[in-house]
């Protein structure tokens, strides 16, 4: 009987745990994707041309983080972007689901760290099809050194050596598809693609190939949608970020699921 109360104790604990990681990535999410849009506005700008600095009706810009408001317009505070509300949510779910699949280990607070920033890319490159360079080559190098660090760490449940090939590999795979067709895969994400790769590779090469199956995968289903309700033709460019950086998220759920 004594033992059976023990174990019981010891579920409830960890359950406790459990909950208390997701409640926390949750209400991390949210207040990190509130402050999003502004910065998906200014990233937002047509590929060739400078990050915006004014608001729709030319008031000057201020910083990158917050709502996507401007205090200058006739109305007062004019929403001019996505409201802070939907990339609250977006973002909140996102690393909600990271923190369930990958529990207190410590390799969920990396996930956490980057979660925003892919929602950020997502929807830059969804709203101007552009990737911008001071969001994927410096979150490919906090990747790969949170990772690192993450590695020292009792309890973690990845190995960094993986990590580093897998974003070596991924990397050298999408530049590879850029060389054979510019027009359909975008430098922004060969660049990405070394983010996604230490992610993905963290857990193993069969979670590397998972998570870069999936995006190949949710890219193609999109395009057929597009196709079938006659909204594109076969020479139709679609962004492929959000698709790339969906089917890392999916790869790294099941990888953090199953180590």
């Amino acid at each position: 009987m004594s033992i059976n109360i023990g174990t019981n104790i010891g579920i409830d604990h960890a359950i406790d745990i459990d909950l208390v990681v997701v409640l926390v990535a949750a209400l991390w999410g949210a207040a990190t994707g509130a402050l999003l849009p502004r910065a998906a506005y200014r990233f937002s700008a047509p590929s060739g041309e400078a990050w915006r600095d004014l608001c729709p009706r030319e008031h000057p810009l201020r910083g990158w983080l917050g709502p996507a408001r401007c205090g200058q317009c006739a109305a007062g505070h004019t929403s001019y972007g996505l409201r802070a509300a939907s990339l609250a949510v977006a973002t909140a779910l996102v690393c909600a689901a990271l923190a369930a699949a990958t529990g207190p280990r410590p390799e969920v607070a990396v996930w956490l760290l980057l979660a925003p920033a892919g929602v950020l890319l997502a929807v830059v490159d969804l709203k101007a099809r552009r990737l911008p360079d001071p969001l994927t080559l410096p979150l490919a190098g906090a990747a790969l050194a949170l990772l690192g660090l993450t590695a020292l760490v009792p309890e973690h449940a990845g190995e960094w050596t993986t990590a580093l090939l897998g974003a070596l590999a991924l990397g050298a795979g999408y530049f590879v598809l850029f060389l054979i067709n510019p027009a359909g895969m975008g430098f922004g994400d060969v660049k990405l693609a070394l983010t996604a790769g230490a992610a993905l590779g963290w857990y193993g090469w069969p979670t590397l190939m998972l998570g870069t199956f999936a995006g190949f995968l949710l890219g193609a289903l999109y395009g057929g949608a597009l196709l079938v309700a006659r909204r594109a033709d076969r020479k139709t460019a679609i962004p492929f970020g959000p698709f790339l950086i969906a089917g890392a998220f999916l790869g790294v759920l099941a990888g953090a699921y199953a180590a």
